[in-house]
């Protein structure tokens, strides 16, 4: 377990409840993966070292549940990943709904997988944030389709981070 988890407030997948906990359940020098999981696509974006800067990974394409599993679970021992930040699709009153329990399932089933922290980020206008980024560079509706998810992960690892620097 990593240091500080056991102060944490943990279920017993390692879902963390706020961004203090994540910290302090944190190794030193761990990368983070933050995924926007989506019905058809994950987008998949990768911290620095010191968890400062947010890159754009990959997308992957959905399928079988332990597939996806086996996928991200190679992407963490290849990059040395040390905790996971997953969107959360929160309504834009804050409330929960379906895609909410699906992500949350999602991220147990992760967590069962994958021996690591997870915390949930509000993904709330990511999507809609990229979208319009991507639009303001002229980009083509084909390559915005390419892009999308794995740039909203980059959207919601980054606001993680920036949160993490000021635990």
């Amino acid at each position: 377990m990593p240091t500080g988890a056991k102060d944490a407030k943990l279920t017993p997948v390692m879902l963390l409840r706020n961004i203090q906990d994540f910290a302090a359940a944190l190794g030193p020098k761990a990368r983070l993966l933050g995924l926007d999981v989506g019905s058809k696509t994950i987008g998949i974006a990768i911290s620095d070292e010191r968890r400062v800067v947010a890159s754009g990974r990959q997308t992957i394409a959905r399928t079988k549940l332990k597939k996806d599993l086996g996928t991200l679970a190679r992407l963490v021992s290849d990059d040395g990943v040390g905790g996971l930040v997953i969107g959360l699709p929160l309504n834009m009153d804050g409330s929960e709904g379906p895609r909410c329990q699906s992500v949350r399932q999602f991220a147990t089933d992760l967590g069962k997988a994958i021996d690591l922290p997870i915390v949930f980020w509000d993904e709330r206008l990511s999507t809609m944030a990229v979208t319009r980024t991507m639009l303001e560079a002229d980009l083509s509706r084909k390559r915005r389709a390419e892009v999308v998810d794995k740039l909203a992960a980059v959207y919601i690892l980054q606001g993680a981070l920036d949160a993490l620097g000021r635990v």
